[in-house]
């Protein structure tokens, strides 16, 4: 006889398991329940059918795989949360006793971090289970350094500590110390949320967002509970993730942190990089020390050059006999390996293969041979970061924005570049009054201008990085109208709405008939105000000066009247065509002659109009043709393009009235 199955036993019921029983089968507290969850990567799951697996179904039911639970079984911070919850009774038990020597004799067991500054426990094995490899935690990275970013600049309260987010602060520079020095900063862009920062790791893209330096609200509707166990997670992680880069890269890791210089306010200046053995790239840590490594004794140098000078001369005269046998050979191999590879399609008509070229400049070197200076009222954190990240060793800014500054005195005749954010500066001139171009012998007024150095905007330094090549410095001068921030990270489709082409090669010839006519009525509504204005003072002078007419005059007016007449028969019917149009568009009726060129653009509309007509009837004909399925989807594309197309359509608009406010000022 067959076992009878019971209900609840098998199939969707035995698979998924309610949140309050997985509680009570890992006999833990809901809030530690939801920790072990949160950082072993398990979430709820929605099963198909809710009827099939609980009996008191209620809707906010949270349901988890089975199997997932019976893994958390075997997890060993259970224990760590057992023992802490042991702990916690028997002080309780102490102080409900009265004895407080027991209740702090147990609470100095508890390692607590605050007080001790030893943690209870560790998420290492954590880590290492969830990224198997490297290239699996560098994937999940986006949301880490997203986290990390923003809990270093919030304000210390009692649900983020301040512990917390000096240690996230220390991460996130310590790993744009490795973005320094790698180059390996690709992209950056200044949205609302804050700016967004692109960088390439071993080939994996990874994205995150940094909020602006404001002072942060900390408002009540947020949980930071949750929040704080993602942040204790992600630090773990990124500190292993640090390690790794750092040591790829032949880089000592932690680096050296100097309290003092942080608390002064230097941020990426507190770090000092170290090599971890000989071979380690100098220019590695020249990039750190914001230029200066550069500063050497002039007498070392001497001798050093001298004693290099020497050493060449001497293999210059043992490998003189040996370059000219090898010359020719040489000479040959470069022939042959000079040319860069073609790549051509294997069949005729196939894909145009991008071609390999020389690159001319080195993105890494963008900003290397500038000496920049931040003026107080720049962001001085993202463009520290983005001009050490593209080459610029040696950065200057005011001493009330902190230290690590490359000097902190602006009239320095080695800035080359100064980046302002204020209004339009006016060139200085010498107290003499002679206007010398000479840095050193000139002094600058409030608000003014050094010889010899060139003023951009903040956002010269973003449109340089993400297009690869210094910007002209002439499209961001101080109070100059900046061209369109656009980000780098949306590519764009053909038939969408480009800020960076001109009007004229985007918009549709409906649209530039419509504004041409549009121009048309308002310059002819101006022309006919001018001419009844004209026509008012010729009547008033009449009336003044009155003498009669005599006969002839009066036959020639009246020969003259019979001939404008016939004209005027012609406009009436064309003003009634004209007024019957705007009665069906629902426009304003105006009254008025119509320009021989205005009356050539309608004729081009209403043909325009006549022909989109018949395409839109060949259109539905041909939709009569379709299955109701394919019609269904069809109907779903042309919306969806609709919809698109109206939203260029409004922005095209916006520019054209912006432009012509522009010419007319």
């Amino acid at each position: 006889m067959p076992q009878i199955k019971k209900k609840g036993k098998a199939g969707a019921a035995k698979n998924y398991i309610t949140r309050t029983q997985a509680v009570k089968k890992l006999q833990l507290s809901l809030p530690d329940f939801r920790k072990l969850c949160i950082w072993k990567g398990i979430y709820p799951r929605e099963p198909r059918d809710k009827r099939k697996v609980t009996k008191s179904l209620k809707s906010s039911t949270t349901f988890y795989y089975t199997k997932d639970i019976q893994y958390l079984l075997h997890e060993p911070l259970l224990a760590k949360f057992r023992e802490q919850k042991v702990l916690e009774k028997k002080i309780s038990k102490a102080l409900g006793r009265g004895d407080v020597s027991d209740a702090a004799r147990f609470e100095s067991r508890a390692n607590d971090p605050e007080k001790t500054g030893k943690p209870r426990y560790t998420l290492d094995h954590v880590v290492r289970e969830r990224y198997p490899t490297f290239v699996d935690a560098l994937r999940d990275l986006d949301d880490c350094l997203s986290m990390l970013f923003l809990f270093a600049s919030l304000p210390s309260t009692s649900a983020v500590p301040a512990k917390m987010i000096a240690r996230c602060e220390r991460l996130c520079l310590e790993f744009q110390h490795y973005l320094i020095v790698s180059h390996s900063l690709r992209k950056s862009f200044l949205s609302i949320k804050g700016i967004y920062y692109q960088a390439n790791i071993q080939g994996e893209d990874i994205l995150w967002l940094v909020p602006y330096k404001f002072n942060q609200r900390i408002v009540g509707d947020i949980d930071f509970r949750i929040m704080g166990t993602f942040v204790e997670f992600y630090m773990t992680m990124l500190g292993f993730i640090n390690y790794r880069l750092f040591t790829s890269v032949g880089l000592k890791y932690p680096p050296k942190f100097d309290q003092l210089k942080d608390e002064q306010g230097a941020e990426l200046g507190a770090f000092a990089l170290e090599g971890v053995n000989i071979a380690t790239d100098s220019n590695a840590t020249k990039a750190i020390t914001n230029g200066e490594s550069d500063r050497i004794d002039p007498g070392t140098q001497a001798a050093v050059d001298k004693i290099v000078k020497q050493l060449k001369e001497n293999e210059i005269t043992d490998e003189e006999p040996a370059k000219t046998e090898a010359s020719e050979d040489a000479e040959e191999a470069e022939q042959d390996t000079d040319a860069i590879d073609k790549f051509e399609p294997v069949a005729a008509g196939g894909d145009i293969l991008p071609q390999p070229s020389y690159s001319s400049s080195d993105p890494a070197k963008l900003f290397s041979n500038f000496t920049v200076f931040l003026s107080r009222e720049t962001p001085r954190q993202p463009l520290e970061f983005i001009l050490r990240a593209f080459g610029c060793k040696r950065i200057g800014w005011d001493a009330v924005l902190g230290e690590g500054a490359f000097t902190n005195d602006e009239s320095d005749p080695s800035i080359t570049h100064q980046i302002v954010d204020r209004p339009v500066i006016q060139a200085a001139m010498e107290v003499d009054g002679d206007g010398e171009d000479n840095q050193t012998a000139h002094k600058v007024g409030i608000n003014g201008r050094y010889p010899g150095r060139i003023y951009v905007q903040p956002q010269w330094v973003w449109d340089s990085v993400n297009d690869e090549e210094l910007k002209s410095p002439e499209m961001y001068a101080p109070g100059a109208s900046l061209p369109p921030h656009l980000s780098p990270f949306v590519k764009s489709t053909q038939g969408a709405y480009d800020p960076t082409l001109p009007l004229e090669a985007q918009e549709t010839e409906a649209e530039a008939l419509d504004a041409l006519i549009e121009d048309a009525d308002k310059g002819s509504d101006e022309e006919n105000g001018m001419d009844i204005a004209s026509d008012e003072d010729d009547e008033d002078e009449e009336k003044d000066g009155f003498g009669g007419f005599s006969e002839g005059e009066e036959e020639a007016d009246d020969g003259e009247e019979e001939e404008g007449s016939e004209d005027e028969e012609a406009s009436a019917v064309l003003q009634r065509q004209i007024e019957l149009e705007a009665e069906i568009s629902g426009k304003r009726v105006k009254s008025k002659q119509v320009d021989p060129k205005l009356k050539a653009k309608l004729e081009q509309r209403k043909q325009l109009e006549k022909k989109a007509r018949e395409e839109a009837e060949d259109l539905e004909r041909a939709k009569g043709m379709l299955s109701k399925k394919k019609r269904k989807l069809f109907e779903q594309m042309q919306y969806t393009n609709k919809k698109k197309s109206t939203e260029d359509l409004k922005l095209r608009e916006k520019r054209r009235k912006l432009e012509k406010e522009k010419n007319k000022a």
